[in-house]
């Protein structure tokens, strides 16, 4: 039976980007930080924050990596649950998402079809569509093309194209799961490294952009006092912010 308390009774919750970020960095380093965080489950709460969908979700957790507590994927577009059996979304949370992307899919393929620049990529989600991006290539007119269409439009690590609901991202969906689970937003360390990780990091949270974040990212969060520029790289970037913003004062590198 799990003990383990709801995360809205735990000192502390990380809700993070993957891949550059909870997956960036050393061995060493991911290890020190996975093995701190199963170490103290009952009171560190785990939230994947990523573009990527449920399938490498539930592959990655087989691998060796901690079990989140949630997730939020397909860059804020899925609000999930992480249970025995996998991913399994919160209907109630994305039914917002749902509704402002209606049958969009078919309608943003057609208009991007053989778009300079972009090659569709061959996953079907639910509540996107995403391309992978040769900048030399690229016609920004693919931007006035989306918003035509009533949708956002995302460039990222600048090599991926990413069309979403109108409002929908990682910070709203982060967002929508603090409130829904009753977290303290004080107590959430949100951690990313690439453009489509600004809008978490622009909420107003406690952030981190770590280590070798991409410099529009930086540049366009300069102002912001709530956000840890790290040195270090990946996990060390998530375990420097967690130590310098003291939002888990007894915390021990294992």
């Amino acid at each position: 039976m799990n003990m383990t308390p709801p995360l809205a009774e735990r000192h502390f919750t990380l809700a993070t980007d993957l891949d550059g970020t909870f997956l960036g960095g050393s061995e060493y380093d991911r290890r020190r930080l996975y093995t701190w965080i199963e170490a103290n489950r009952d009171r560190v709460g785990l939230v994947f924050v990523t573009g990527r969908d449920p399938e490498f979700i539930e592959g990655l957790c087989r691998g060796g990596v901690p079990r989140p507590d949630y997730v939020i994927g397909d860059v804020g577009t899925t609000i999930a649950r992480m249970g025995a059996d996998g991913v399994a979304p919160i209907p109630e949370l994305e039914e917002e998402i749902a509704a402002r992307w209606g049958d969009a899919g078919q309608r943003v393929r057609a208009a991007l079809h053989e778009h300079p620049g972009l090659t569709l990529q061959p996953t079907t989600f639910r509540y996107r569509v995403s391309y992978d991006m040769v900048p030399y290539r690229f016609d920004p007119s693919a931007h006035e093309i989306v918003a035509r269409l009533g949708l956002d439009s995302l460039v990222s690590a600048d090599r991926f194209f990413d069309v979403l609901p109108r409002g929908i991202s990682k910070g709203p969906s982060v967002r929508r799961l603090i409130g829904h689970l009753g977290l303290d937003p004080n107590r959430v360390l949100v951690a990313g490294d690439t453009m489509n990780d600004h809008s978490m990091l622009a909420e107003g949270l406690p952030a981190v952009a770590v280590g070798g974040s991409e410099p529009e990212l930086l540049e366009q969060l300069e102002d912001r006092p709530n956000l840890h520029r790290a040195s270090a790289i990946g996990a060390a970037g998530i375990i420097e912010a967690i130590v310098a913003l003291r939002l888990f004062p007894e915390f021990e590198e294992v």
